[in-house]
């Protein structure tokens, strides 16, 4: 996710981080290269240039340059203004009425059936007793497939496709009567600049959804800000971003908020039910800059690991990190989804989560491990040749396998325990960056 923008946004900062003072002719260059990347990002230019003018400004007003930590003001300043272009606080549904009414528009072939059925997966783990209605008449077998999405999840459903609105509203009634507290309805999506069908208007209208989302790809940059003006009549309250965990760029999170003054609500990130998250600007903006998203792989692993793996992860979160934990989180990830989107959420493997290799290798690391000593897990200096032998035979890897897991640990340990400890620059709203 956003691996481009991520890496040169890295780079641009590592110029930054020579001892002493910056100089303003420094600052400027710095941001230059933050234009570039946003650019380059797919960024659209109005909001690359609205925030780094902001960015400018309070760099000035601050007095960057001479601050004892230049750059990592800088970038708190950068990360405080981009969390703010993507909506500032995190947005909720509004989920009001009885039953509440979350109506899904948007773009053919956005995504909305998928999402559909990962919003009913998110309620039902809330508490909530979903419906999911198909309001559909124009694409074929758009009742099967949301028919089949329902039954995998073990949600009632409904087809009203031969007259929506009079059959989503008795969908509602249905709802009342069997105790079901939100509607999820689908509707058809239209061609790129094509309003959706007149129908979609009249169900508003006679519905009064308490949710109006519009579902959009994140793949089209910032092309989905045109995509969506054909939208906002509709009411539209928020926006889920799909297909977040095959954009490299990131130009739709970024633009998307600002432009069309809807905040985010959720990301798809997978194709499995459980792949549709909360939108958090201060997560995002800390993910882009390369620092992860620690809270959030602290609850999606508490999901299906409970309280040790909870733990485990604010652990983590303050710095400490052993081969234990390391191991109780791999064991933990196995079960919670892809792992190359758990890994990418910890500062500094980023890198390893793209390796298309990764769950070969994780599988790999845990055998090493579970090789291992409880003593050993926990300090692992005491590893030495005869016990690097043992391990190696008792996980069926060799001698350089344990040797580059031990070497892989170490630099990791002091990144977290650096990410841990290190002091805040002002303003800053999550982890500060680790300098060397």
């Amino acid at each position: 996710m956003f691996e481009s923008l991520t890496e040169r946004l890295t780079q641009a900062f590592r110029k930054l981080r020579a001892p002493g003072r910056l100089t303003p002719a420094e600052v400027q260059s710095g941001i230059r290269e933050i234009r570039q990347a946003l650019l380059a990002a797919d960024v659209h230019y109005g909001v690359v240039r609205d925030l780094l003018a902001r960015v400018e400004e309070r760099a000035v007003g601050e007095k960057v340059v001479e601050s004892l930590a230049p750059a990592e003001q800088l970038l708190a300043i950068v990360r405080g203004e981009m969390k703010a272009a993507m909506g500032g606080e995190a947005s909720k549904l509004r989920l009001s009425g009885r039953p509440a009414v979350v109506l899904l528009v948007g773009p053919a072939g956005s995504g909305k059936t998928t999402t559909a059925g990962k919003l009913a997966r998110h309620l039902v783990r809330k508490g909530r007793k979903p419906l999911l209605v198909c309001a559909d008449p124009q694409r074929p077998a758009a009742a099967e497939q949301l028919s089949t999405v329902a039954a995998r999840l073990g949600v009632a459903f409904a087809a009203e496709v031969e007259d929506p609105v009079t059959g989503v509203g008795q969908s509602a009634e249905r709802a009342r009567k069997e105790l079901l507290d939100v509607l999820i309805v689908d509707t058809p999506g239209a061609p790129p600049g094509v309003s959706p069908p007149l129908f979609v208007a009249e169900l508003v209208a006679t519905l009064g959804p308490s949710d109006v989302l519009l579902v959009l790809d994140a793949m089209v940059g910032q092309e989905a800000v045109r995509m969506a003006e054909a939208f906002l009549p509709l009411g539209v309250t928020g926006l889920v971003l799909t297909k977040l965990d095959g954009d490299a760029r990131g130009g739709a999170a970024l633009s998307l908020p600002s432009r069309l003054g809807k905040p985010v609500l959720f990301v798809g990130v997978g194709e499995k039910p459980d792949d549709l998250e909360p939108f958090d600007p201060g997560r995002m903006a800390d993910r882009i800059l390369g620092f992860g998203d620690l809270t959030g792989l602290a609850e999606k692993l508490a999901e299906v690991g409970g309280e040790e793996v909870a733990a485990t992860a604010a652990r983590v979160k303050e710095g400490t990190f052993t081969l234990e934990d390391f191991l109780t989180q791999i064991e933990a990830m196995s079960r919670a989804g892809p792992l190359d989107q758990l890994l990418a959420k910890i500062p500094g493997l980023g890198k390893v989560a793209q390796d298309e290799g990764v769950a070969e290798e994780l599988t790999r690391t845990r055998a090493i491990i579970q090789s291992m000593t409880v003593e050993e897990r926990r300090d692992p200096h005491i590893i030495g040749a005869s016990r690097k032998r043992r391990i190696a035979r008792g996980s069926g890897t060799t001698v350089q396998a344990v040797n580059q897991l031990l070497s892989q640990y170490e630099q990791a340990r002091r990144l977290v325990r650096g990410f841990g400890k290190r002091r805040m620059p002002p303003g800053w709203g999550g982890p500060a960056p680790v300098t060397r």
